[in-house]
């Protein structure tokens, strides 16, 4: 299957940007397209037909996530996940400042509207020692972390977070690890994953899962009125919540969106997660050969179990513009964050592209050698 995956996709030779947005598969593409010319064409029966396409993308995210059906919920991005974990949480809930805006916003607005207080972390990874001082000094509901944090490329420990919470909640934001590491993503009381970036399946596709421990803790108040018992029983009576994790819904979501992710999911599971994981692990590997050749100062972890597809670094003497100038005149598609820049690798980054970052920094080096 590794060829036949690696032939289903086509962005640019240069692109190492995944940790942006992964360019979808062809059979993404045709899935999406398929179901929008259905939608042209409506007719009996196609719209019911077009929304099965929801249990097969929720039931290939059960299969690569370890969670049970009933436990899964689509979401149409990772924020609106985050948004209804942030306002079903109650109590104090331990924040990094260093998470990513989408991980941030929403627990700040809850506590805005009095459902939660949010408890700053020290600034660096979370790791369960910072975790376990945070706890010492006052207890929490729970935890909130990114799986992979998004500038550094940093893998938290969530087995040992896990650990060190015991019964409390650990709400994980997914995005930058799911479809690239291979994880016991059951750690998570709730993990959220939108799946433009490692799972390829393009803008407005996502998933949250959530634990039964969070099933009975967890006030959803954000509850549509797709997020309850006899959805359409149109009595104007308010409802009983759903059961399981479709209680995380606000409303009906677009099938067309659906169709893709399932067919994102599905395509990651004929070529095997381990298989894709173990790609990207190797890739990273060359580039960091290929940094450390340029003797530039990669601020990402080395270890193997604290890293995942990102690769930050930055060339001393050599401004960040100018560095990512010269990566993009090389014909690499990165993100610059300030003076460092973020490389992100898939199974599909080939030995070339790599050739290509090699080639920008020989170009900078006489510039960071007068530095």
């Amino acid at each position: 299957m590794s060829a036949g995956y690696l032939a289903c996709f086509a962005e640019d030779e240069g692109y190492l940007d995944f940790a942006r947005v992964g360019p979808p598969s062809r059979p993404v593409v045709e899935a999406g397209a398929g179901a929008l010319a259905a939608v042209s064409t409506a007719g009996l029966g196609t719209v019911d037909e077009l929304m099965g396409a929801e249990a097969r993308a929720l039931a290939a995210a059960s299969r690569l996530l370890g969670f049970a059906p009933g436990n899964l919920v689509y979401s149409p991005s990772t924020s609106a996940g985050l948004f209804q974990a942030a306002f079903a949480v109650r109590g104090p809930v331990l924040v990094s400042p260093a998470e990513f805006p989408a991980n941030l916003y929403p627990w700040w607005r809850a506590e805005a509207a009095g459902r939660l207080d949010v408890v700053d972390l020290p600034a660096g990874p979370v790791t369960p020692d910072a975790v376990r001082a945070a706890l010492a000094d006052g207890d929490a509901a729970a935890l909130v972390v990114s799986a992979v944090d998004f500038a550094t490329g940093y893998r938290a420990d969530l087995a040992g977070l896990r650990d060190v919470l015991g019964d409390r909640l650990l709400v994980v934001d997914g995005i930058q690890g799911v479809g690239a590491v291979e994880q016991d993503w059951t750690a998570a009381d709730v993990l959220v994953a939108g799946g433009q970036k490692w799972l390829r399946s393009g803008w407005s596709t996502g998933v949250v899962a959530v634990s039964d421990r969070a099933l009975d803790r967890l006030d959803p108040l954000l509850a549509g009125w797709t997020g309850v018992q006899g959805a359409t029983d149109y009595d104007g009576l308010e409802h009983p919540l759903a059961d399981g994790a479709a209680r995380f819904t606000t409303t009906n979501t677009s099938p067309i969106a659906q169709a893709c992710l399932a067919a994102g999911l599905e395509l990651l599971e004929q070529a095997g997660p381990a298989w894709v994981a173990g790609r990207i692990a190797a890739r990273v590997d060359e580039l960091l050969a290929v940094l450390d050749r340029r003797g530039v100062d990669v601020t990402s972890s080395r270890a193997p179990d604290e890293r995942a597809g990102i690769v930050a670094f930055r060339v001393p003497g050599v401004d960040g513009s100018q560095l990512h100038a010269a990566l993009g005149r090389a014909g690499v598609t990165c993100t610059r964050h300030g003076e460092r820049v973020r490389l992100s690798v898939h199974a599909t980054t080939s030995a070339a592209a790599l050739d290509r970052v090699d080639a920008a920094l020989a170009q900078l080096a006489p510039a960071a050698a007068r530095a």
